[in-house]
């Protein structure tokens, strides 16, 4: 049986049509998605993301645990910042992405926002690595709730709820805060390409905090966003969706978030031979991920097979229509290590591919990623 959020009575009360997802009973929408995702890039939405797993990590050995499981470079990370990374394996292919919180707090040193299909996966890869060092583990995930307010008015109304702008988090930063009284973990991140706060509330307070947000937001224009609304959301924004865009048999060089990898990073960690070789060039890479925009009025989904000059050259991960660009667009991986016509090509930018769908091929064109400009990293004061 689907587990429940501690909303799932304020959703139904909303008339949210559900759906299960991750083990999870989830609102896809509420009104429309459409509507939802232009609520979300030109006001502000507020999303129920308490599937997502929580782990806290302390010990003496916190940082050294931490920087043997990621590429990512934990040493750099000050107090009450964030960083996206990956959790790889000893192949060096994504066992989950995640972002790694780092706190200034007596009793946990980091927080690990975890993919809600992925918590046992990564706590079992977690404990099997522990093994010589000094560090707490603590899957926290069962105790608390987390809710997403996204858009570019996001700010605004986290400071009608009592947290000034100057007191807000930058981007990718973790504060102790109170919102209506409740003590909450608030950080300036988010899965849509706008800017936003992720806050992490005790259950038992989430309900009342959900409703007070959608309360204050109404002089904003605030919509409760659905699953629906947050996948065409993060695919705009060209995000990477585990299971789709991600799994373990992909490495991040070849998911383009070599910029995630740290390149002067010391320290050994699983699957970093494979990782800095395909960095460097002297280790092969299989495919890539790539964006694309359909040029014919029809979606391209998940799983569809790619062609160029008549041969198959790789599989859509993710697709469908962008609200903004009143297009369909979609990622896919492209095979760029074996005998297809497109190793003649020194570059994939520009050119057109074939998407097989429904026995028939459409043209797509590839083109950079994300489809739309990020607003999540500019200054947000």
């Amino acid at each position: 049986m689907d587990k429940k959020t501690f909303l799932y009575e304020e959703q139904t009360k909303l008339n949210a049509k559900l759906t299960p997802f991750a083990g999870w009973l989830m609102p896809v929408s509420y009104t429309s998605i459409f509507e939802e995702h232009n609520a979300v890039r030109q006001n502000v939405g507020l999303f129920d993301v308490s599937h997502m797993g929580e782990v806290f990590i302390s010990g003496k050995d916190s940082l050294n645990f931490l920087q043997k499981l990621v590429p990512q470079d934990v040493s750099k990370l000050t107090k009450n910042k964030a960083l996206y990374c990956q959790l790889t394996n000893k192949n060096g292919g994504i066992i989950d992405d995640l972002i790694i919180y780092r706190l200034d707090e007596i009793d946990k040193d980091y927080l690990l926002i975890v993919n809600a299909s992925r918590i046992d996966d990564d706590l079992n890869w977690m404990v099997r690595n522990s093994l010589g060092f000094d560090v707490n583990i603590v899957n926290d995930s069962h105790n608390y709730s987390l809710l997403a307010v996204q858009g570019p008015k996001a700010s605004l109304l986290i400071e009608k709820m009592g947290i000034k702008k100057e007191n807000q988090p930058k981007f990718f930063s973790i504060k102790r805060g109170e919102i209506k009284n409740i003590n909450v973990l608030i950080a300036r991140t988010g899965y849509t390409g706008e800017d936003g706060f992720e806050i992490l509330v005790k259950n038992h307070y989430s309900a009342y905090l959900w409703d007070k947000i959608l309360e204050d937001g109404m002089e904003f224009g605030i919509l409760p966003i659905g699953l629906g609304a947050r996948d065409t959301l993060r695919l705009e924004a060209a995000l990477h969706l585990y299971g789709n865009d991600l799994d373990e048999t992909v490495t991040p060089v070849e998911a383009g978030l070599g910029w995630s990898v740290a390149k002067d990073k010391e320290e050994d960690y699983n699957g970093k031979d494979v990782i800095m070789g395909q960095l460097n060039g002297t280790v092969p890479k299989s495919k890539k991920l790539v964006g694309f925009i359909m040029e014919d009025k029809i979606p391209a989904r998940h799983g569809y097979e790619v062609f160029y000059e008549g041969k198959k050259i790789g599989v859509v991960t993710s697709g469908g229509p962008s609200p903004v660009l009143k297009k369909n667009i979609g990622l896919a991986y492209l095979d760029v290590n074996n005998e297809t016509s497109l190793n003649t090509l020194e570059k994939t930018l520009g050119i057109t591919v074939n998407i097989m769908i429904r026995n028939k091929q459409y043209n797509a064109k590839i083109v950079k990623k994300p489809f739309i400009e990020k607003k999540n990293k500019k200054d947000n004061l």
